[in-house]
């Protein structure tokens, strides 16, 4: 997106852009709270169990009822954010986060507990998708994936070092203080939108130039009962919208792959391949490494090849070798290599596909960047929580992995030849 080097007299004045590296750091850190919210208390599990008096399968569900907040809180809080901005909702839904995570640290009992988990991940659902929508009212094309790609560097960092650090606290003060801790990362996430986050939402950041421009007289932006409306039912235009559904859908798929992988990783790993608990730890981290180099490949390239041509890429790669990684699981093969390296490879391949996917499905949506982003994520999420339910009823073990692994990049594929990726769309409000 290039600027005009001149705007007429009266007219909006764009607000200036953050530097990149800032504005990826604090949506980094936004879209990364919910994920720690997860991992920086899965070690605590077991303690939780003792001290409320239940079994670890019941406390389970405060990792779910996060999942349940943060899928119901984006489809409301994106639309939100197309009627009242990025800033405001951002602020409002991290207040939220902050009160119920330290509700959580006093929780007398599991249901309460579970209870205030779910509120917490509906106030962390605003860091994914306003980041998004973000990126959206800034940049398009390249441009945009290649920020998308930046962004999955600082979310993925912080996942892979909150489990140690989680379990470092929770042995030495319990596990109440580990949910203190998250309150305190979401203070200091609220502090930084509040301080720090641009309003990018063209139509509200001009109202005021707009007004001076135009006739006082003359409303510059609809009632505010009837912009909430309009942005709802934006959502009857996305689910129409073919391109969109398919585009949006290949994330899902992709951490629909992921999550197969992640649910049985200890099953097949551990009892599979015998590795030892920190042979696993290890292999864990270095497969990390896979889809956050892949993201990077794909920010380092995205401007040269462009983001349609890369989707195909990463959508090509992933089927050979999601099937090579089918093949290995369902052929229980004793080789460590038949499955690690087609596993590597296959994540690889998904740093190709959830960026561009992403970018190319939210590109037509200028006007409703944010009910675009929430449903992109909702799907994301849905998909990739529905398959650790088909895992387990599939049997838990490497056959369903390599069974659903093998489906969902045969769907990848089936949905890129549904759409042209490549041809422009025309940009909708």
């Amino acid at each position: 997106m290039t600027a005009p080097t001149t705007a007429p007299t009266g007219a909006a004045t764009p607000a200036r852009r953050p530097s990149t590296v800032g504005l990826v750091v604090l949506l980094g850190a936004m879209a990364a709270l919910g994920a720690v919210t997860i991992d920086l208390y899965l070690p605590s599990l077991p303690e939780v169990a003792v001290d409320l008096g239940t079994t670890e399968a019941r406390t389970q569900l405060t990792i779910t009822g996060v999942l349940v907040g943060a899928g119901l809180g984006q489809l409301v809080v994106g639309p939100l954010s197309d009627a009242f901005g990025r800033r405001k909702p951002a602020a409002a839904g991290f207040c939220v986060y902050v009160v119920a995570t330290l509700l959580c640290a006093i929780a007398p009992n599991l249901p309460a507990l579970v209870a205030f988990r779910v509120l917490s991940g509906v106030g962390a659902s605003a860091g994914a998708v306003i980041g998004m929508a973000v990126i959206r009212d800034l940049f398009t094309g390249p441009a945009a994936s290649r920020l998308q790609s930046r962004l999955v560097l600082v979310i993925g960092v912080a996942p892979l070092l909150a489990p140690t650090v989680g379990g470092a606290i929770a042995v030495h003060t319990g596990w109440r203080p580990v949910l203190a801790l998250l309150a305190v990362a979401g203070l200091g996430v609220l502090l930084a939108v509040w301080r720090k986050l641009p309003e990018t939402r063209p139509e509200l950041r001009d109202t005021a130039a707009q007004a001076r421009a135009e006739d006082e007289r003359a409303p510059v932006t609809p009632p505010r009962r009837q912009r909430v409306l309009r942005t709802f039912t934006g959502y009857g235009a996305l689910l129409r919208d073919r391109r969109f559904l398919a585009l949006a859908l290949m994330p899902g798929l992709a951490m629909a792959t992921i999550m197969a992988y992640v649910s049985t990783s200890v099953f097949v790993l551990q009892d599979g391949f015998g590795l030892t608990g920190t042979g696993f730890a290890v292999y864990f981290a270095v497969n990390g490494t896979a889809l956050i180099g892949g993201t990077q490949v794909n920010a380092a390239v995205v401007e040269r090849f462009g983001s349609a041509r890369l989707l195909r890429v990463g959508v090509l790669a992933a089927l050979v070798f999601g099937l090579a990684l089918a093949a290995s699981l369902l052929a229980r093969t004793d080789q460590l290599l038949l499955f690690a390296v087609p596993l590597y490879l296959l994540l690889l391949s998904l740093g190709l596909i959830m960026p561009n996917a992403v970018t190319l499905a939210l590109e037509p949506y200028g006007d409703s960047a944010g009910a675009a982003a929430a449903l992109v994520t909702a799907l994301q999420s849905g998909v990739g929580g529905l398959v650790g339910v088909l895992v387990g009823v599939l049997g838990g073990d490497e056959h369903a992995t390599g069974l659903v692994v093998g489906t969902a990049v045969v769907l990848n594929v089936v949905l890129l030849l549904s759409v042209r990726p490549g041809a422009r769309p025309s940009v909708r409000s």
